[in-house]
């Protein structure tokens, strides 16, 4: 099944998708048994981000050519931060290049676990289990606001960098898939999405060994490559077997009368993510 979220009449619906239609459902799949209500052509549905998680985990340098290209150390354990739901946007909604962003923008196309169910201290087989199904994020990062700032606050988190969709797989073995990354539909990065350091399953037993996992909580997986993102792109990542997440991406006009941040830290060695 293809579940996701849109908006009809201003208002956030969940849906089945199907091949022409969105049948719009009473309530969350995940939290219960929805009825249907009605239905919408897909083809003019407006998407919204598939879930808005309790808790937005994200997975850094989890793919070898990554943390070769970064020049780190492969982790000794899955470990895990976390993404602002500020930053959410969905399919076909444009990615905004902030305007005071100067130097490397780019895109990493991401495996997205969904968790179906409440986990604490999961064994690897319970946390199989609790996945829901599989979406597709974009991890957007202002690279030199990543090497300005003691945190990640602005160069991850800021407004649209975090395109999740365009539904949910409950019906796919992710970790076998493809992911590809196309910027003006010509293909920037292929990868195997199941060659990972360690996979969802391992993160979800460490986690859950300090910290409770609940139903809609979002475990994102890390990219083997990223790509510079300009104004005027449409960057596609597609991993078969799930779909294709597409977003066009603009630049921001300067706010009027807006003083320029003063006192920027010195460039620093930083792990990308």
């Amino acid at each position: 099944m293809r579940y996701s979220r849109v908006s009809v009449g201003g208002r956030a619906v969940w849906g089945r998708v199907g091949e022409a239609d969105i049948e719009l459902l009473s309530e969350s799949p995940i939290d219960g048994a929805p009825t249907v209500l009605g239905t919408v052509p897909r083809a003019t549905a407006t998407w919204l981000p598939v879930v808005v998680p309790p808790v937005f985990y994200a997975v850094g340098l989890n793919y070898p050519r990554h943390i070769e290209h970064a020049g780190a150390e492969t982790p000794a354990r899955p470990e895990v931060g976390y993404r602002a739901n500020n930053a959410l946007t969905g399919h076909g909604q444009p990615i905004v290049k902030p305007a005071g962003v100067e130097g490397r923008f780019e895109a990493e196309p991401e495996l997205v676990a969904v968790i179906g169910r409440t986990l604490r201290h999961a064994t690897h087989e319970e946390a199989r289990k609790s996945v829901f199904g599989w979406t597709i994020g974009n991890d957007v990062s202002a690279r030199t606001w990543q090497h300005q700032d003691r945190t990640f606050w602005r160069s991850k988190n800021s407004d649209t960098f975090k395109p999740m969709g365009p539904w949910i797989e409950t019906d796919v073995d992710a970790l076998a898939q493809t992911t590809t990354l196309r910027v003006n539909t010509e293909v920037r990065a292929s990868f195997a999405t199941g060659d990972m350091v360690f996979d969802p399953y391992d993160h979800i037993v460490e986690i859950t060994r300090h910290i409770t996992m609940h139903p809609g909580d979002v475990l994102w997986m890390g990219a083997e490559s990223t790509c510079q993102l300009e104004p005027g792109d449409t960057v596609d990542i597609e991993i078969s077997g799930i779909g294709v997440l597409s977003n066009p991406v603009r630049g921001e006009a300067p706010v009027q009368g807006e003083i320029p941040a003063q006192g920027e830290a010195p460039v620093t060695e930083r792990q990308q993510s």
